[in-house]
């Protein structure tokens, strides 16, 4: 692939991946931004080429960039509600010069996902019930949105239909409609694929 001659190094390591973002960026990587091996682990599984990706609560857009470049025949697209994360993802795509992989501002209740083939899911909704785990202070957070965006996710994941993939990272399983197969799990089973039967 033309990407991986280009630069691969980039997606050695977390540390090189996040030189792409200001300091105040990398310092909050480890909790909050998708790993990259668990981006590769995640878009081997997701990537069916033409197939359209959506990471729901995308942030910094980690895994839509390193999904986007080990897989530039399956496009990836990030909502994130936050602007000043969305910008880093913004900028950090054309850093690294992916046709690919497209981010959108706004809140993912907006969204149509008959647009959308395949999902990943990294429980961005988290930091509405743990106050010390949110990013800032930009968006509102509390126990109802907890509640008003999983259920919402929930019911969009149950009207997709069967083929439909999914990969988790640290999600709770009753936030995955029952109709969901489990059909891989590794780190400790953080990580979890599921296709729609």
């Amino acid at each position: 692939m033309l990407n991986e001659i280009l630069n691969p190094s980039l997606f050695r390591h977390d540390n090189t991946f996040d030189d792409l973002y200001p300091q105040h960026i990398q310092d909050m990587s480890q909790l909050h931004w998708t790993p990259v091996d668990i981006a590769k682990k995640a878009a081997n599984f997701l990537a069916i080429p033409n197939a359209r990706v959506l990471d729901i609560g995308s942030g910094v857009g980690k895994f839509c960039i390193t999904a986007g470049f080990f897989h530039p025949e399956t496009t990836f697209y990030g909502i994130e509600q936050r602007s000043e994360l969305y910008a880093f993802a913004e900028i950090a795509k054309e850093e690294v010069d992916l046709p690919n992989v497209n981010f959108i501002h706004g809140n993912l209740t907006e969204l149509d996902f008959r647009d959308y083939d395949h999902f990943y899911f990294y429980n961005a909704f988290y930091e509405n019930i743990e106050p010390d785990r949110r990013i800032d202070y930009a968006v509102k957070t509390s126990f109802e949105l907890y509640d008003l965006y999983s259920r919402f996710v929930y019911q969009m994941l149950d009207e997709k239909p069967p083929e439909t993939r999914l990969v988790t990272f640290h999600c709770p399983d009753m936030q995955v409609p029952p109709g969901y197969q489990l059909v891989n799990n590794f780190y400790s089973k953080a990580l979890k694929m599921w296709i729609k039967e």
